[in-house]
């Protein structure tokens, strides 16, 4: 079945009208049914209560009990088993477990348990009807139960089936919002890492520009022969009016500098240690992933760690945008002739994996900045396709002389 069916078989069944359609559809078949083959009148109460309780089964899961119920009762009451019987019987089982209406456990046991009373009223029928029935205990009458023990595998399996699906859709949910959750998370590092460059451009050069107007306007008035007062008025306004910019920029400084909703940034800059976390936070969202780290940790320059850490940040990011379900390895390389190596390798997005429909054709804009962040401290750093299939970024990040 294609994707796009797919969507629209799903999208037809989480419409609210479909319990009434298929509801439907199952009473008009039993009253057909019926019409053909007329039975008792438990099982025609049975067989019609089983199938038009079904209409329900969304608005009120707890109904598919008298759904199962009911069928168990239709197919007491005549030894004919028909066909409608079946399938709400199958539909109201396979809601109990969908919706968790009882633990499945319950559910199986109360079954099974309908199950032997209808094969007991079953025996006994047949007794009435003097065919060739064991006694119990005596051999060949095992095989009496064997419709108790058909009927039981049948609610088993009806009932796991619908419990499998709640489960895979309850992970498919939470996945997505922990998916969401570390977007969320990397977009506020992202803008606090943008306010924190603004930050220190603004204290390399504005402040550096303003704070030299101050100085030589106070020292014009001292070394500027023959100055008028009112020169030398103006002189001093220069200076005051620069004090009060160097205070203004310090205030907007604090501001870049400060999250949202605290004073200050007082967390520490992540590390080489923390990359661990990283992979942890891509295992969280469904990636697979794996850390292998070679060589002796030495304590690197903070330059040098954040950057590392950075890279391997948007790598990760990069293969759960363009490689959903890709197996990632992350290799850390502490060389011994002080070169710290990284490896973020992926091997390609699953067959059956489609990307993130938000995130759109690549820009190019997060392998710029990872190479701009190996580029800072003297590194360099490589990406494209891996040779045996995948992507590959390696970064080489030299931290000292020998």
């Amino acid at each position: 079945m294609s994707t796009s069916l797919q969507r629209r078989f799903r999208a037809w069944i989480a419409a609210p009208a479909y319990p009434w359609a298929t509801g439907g559809v199952l009473t008009a078949g039993a009253v057909t049914e019926l019409i053909v083959i007329p039975g008792s009148v438990t099982t025609t109460v049975g067989v019609l209560v089983s199938a038009a309780s079904l209409m329900w089964r969304r608005s009120f899961p707890p109904v598919a009990v008298l759904t199962v119920a009911a069928g168990l009762l239709g197919f007491a009451g005549d030894v004919n088993l028909y066909l409608s019987i079946m399938a709400s019987g199958l539909v109201g089982c396979y809601s109990l477990g969908r919706h968790r209406v009882l633990h499945p456990a319950v559910t199986v046991a109360g079954g099974a348990l309908g199950a032997l009373c209808v094969n007991l009223v079953h025996i006994n029928t047949w007794s009435r009807m003097e065919l060739p029935v064991p006694a119990l205990w005596e051999k060949g009458s095992l095989s009496l139960f064997a419709e108790s023990f058909l009927l039981t595998v049948v609610v088993f399996g009806a009932v796991m089936m619908g419990d499998a699906v709640r489960s895979r859709e309850e992970t498919r949910t939470e996945r997505h919002l922990a998916q969401a959750q570390l977007i969320a998370m990397e977009r506020q590092q992202a803008a606090e890492a943008e306010r924190a460059a603004i930050a220190r451009e603004l204290h390399d050069i504005v402040s550096h520009s303003v704070s030299m107007i101050a100085v030589q306007a106070e020292s014009a008035t001292y070394t500027t022969p023959g100055l008028t007062p009112e020169g030398r008025e103006g002189f001093q306004q220069i200076a005051t009016t620069a004090r009060s910019s160097m205070a203004e920029l310090r205030r907007l400084l604090g501001v870049l500098r400060t999250s949202e909703g605290d004073t200050a940034l007082t967390a520490p800059q992540p590390t080489l240690d923390h990359i661990a976390e990283l992979v942890e936070q891509h295992r969280a969202v469904g990636g697979v992933a794996e850390l292998k780290v070679t060589g002796e940790r030495v304590a690197l320059p903070a330059a040098w760690e954040l950057s590392a850490y950075r890279i391997t940040q948007e790598a990760l990011t990069n293969a759960r945008k363009h490689a959903p379900g890709a197996r990632t390895v992350v290799e850390v390389d502490y060389g011994a002739d002080r070169l710290l190596t990284l490896r973020i390798r992926d091997d390609g997005p699953a067959p059956d994996a489609r990307p993130d429909p938000g995130t759109g054709p690549g820009t190019g804009h997060g392998l710029t900045g990872m190479r701009e962040r190996a580029a800072l401290v003297g590194g360099r750093l490589s990406a494209g396709a891996a040779p045996d299939g995948g992507f590959l970024v390696e970064a080489e990040l030299p931290w000292g002389t020998g």
